[in-house]
């Protein structure tokens, strides 16, 4: 990990190669180091990676190692800086990525950047921006979806909402309210009753890939669904929204719907539609991935596995994809096998299909 001992001098990024006074011959190089040496410190005892951010030392201080396992072999230690013990430079950032979200998921309440930057041995600022580019969000938001699936957790076992305040770190009943009221995507008290009391408007529409299903809560679109049968994609609704009062939209309602028509006719386009977005803390992460994804791009389940932290759970990205109720507006269609190739999609693999293709031809 980073530390002030790593700031001892001993990058050796400009050294020649005919300097090179020990180690394996020119050109037998460690794959890992992408063909070119491994850099040992003469002074320091300290070798690195080729792209160590440390600073260079005198050349003739400098000796050059075909692998890291001749460097050890003549006597010099890892650096601290650069880690060269710990494999590609990829693996590991995936890897303090999912060690920082193990951390903030044990924590009970939101575990503070400079807490978890401490534990990992890195910088704020550096753990802010790879845990962002690695997971789409940043700590603090990773933190606050966790505490948001805590509250949904106790309130669907029965909870009383003056405990959970209190169980899931809230310091106040207010800040309670104003936080887990967009969370929830409705008060506690309602989704206490599982929806009870809410009011989901919907409708149906017409599309070149078929029949729609627009249904909205008052934060947003909260279900985008496509099919063949209208009939089938309205049960469905109510399935999801099996306690809430489901309204028949009027008017104005449809004008959102001809939005949502538009995005699915030229997804390319893209449309910005206020979302209600539900679901488990992995699958807003999950999802939050997909939208960051391009118009005319993909994306493997392996490669949304490494970025939410979790790079083995490739078959729980398939489910969070499969669970996905807004159609398009969270562009799971984007998403292929690591050859390239469809594995499934809600909504059917043809739609899927038409939509990349669609996209390819409109950016």
């Amino acid at each position: 990990m980073p530390g002030a001992a790593a700031a001892q001098g001993h990058r050796v990024g400009n050294a020649p190669a005919r300097q090179k006074t020990g180690g394996a011959p020119s050109g037998e190089h460690d794959a890992a180091a992408g063909g070119a040496p491994w850099r040992g410190v003469t002074t320091t005892g300290i070798y690195c990676r080729p792209t160590c951010g440390s600073r260079p030392p005198k050349p003739e201080n400098v000796r050059l190692f075909g692998s890291r396992q001749d460097a050890e072999a003549a006597g010099f230690r890892p650096c601290r800086r650069c880690r060269p013990q710990d494999g590609p430079i990829g693996d590991r950032h995936a890897e303090l990525v999912a060690e920082a979200c193990r951390l903030i998921e044990a924590d009970e309440g939101i575990p503070s950047v400079s807490a978890l930057a401490h534990a990992l041995g890195m910088s704020e600022g550096h753990l802010h921006r790879l845990f962002k580019a690695q997971t789409g969000l940043t700590p603090r938001a990773f933190a606050q979806e966790k505490r948001a699936q805590d509250v949904r957790e106790r309130l669907s076992r029965g909870r009383r909402i003056t405990e959970t305040i209190y169980e899931t770190g809230f310091g106040s009943s207010g800040r309670f309210y104003a936080v887990t009221r967009k969370s929830l995507g409705m008060t506690p008290s309602h989704y206490k009753a599982h929806g009870t009391g809410e009011t989901i408007r919907f409708a149906v529409g017409q599309t070149s890939l078929g029949a729609i299903v627009v249904a909205s809560s008052d934060s947003g679109v909260a279900a985008i669904l496509l099919g063949d049968d209208p009939k089938a994609l309205l049960q469905d609704l109510q399935d999801r929204f099996a306690h809430a009062t489901l309204v028949g939209a009027d008017t104005q309602y449809e004008t959102l719907v001809a939005r949502v028509v538009g995005l699915v006719e030229a997804p390319a386009m893209g449309a910005k539609l206020p979302l209600d977005v539900r679901g488990t803390v992995f699958q807003r992460r999950v999802w939050k991935v997909l939208q960051s994804v391009p118009p005319g791009s993909t994306i493997s389940y392996d490669e949304i596995a490494k970025a939410v932290g979790c790079p083995r759970a490739v078959g729980a990205v398939a489910s969070a994809c499969a669970s996905n109720p807004l159609a398009v507006a969270i562009p799971c269609h984007r998403v292929v096998k690591a050859d390239g190739g469809d594995w499934g999609y809600t909504w059917g693999l043809d739609r899927k299909r038409s939509l990349l293709f669609r996209e390819a031809g409109q950016v």
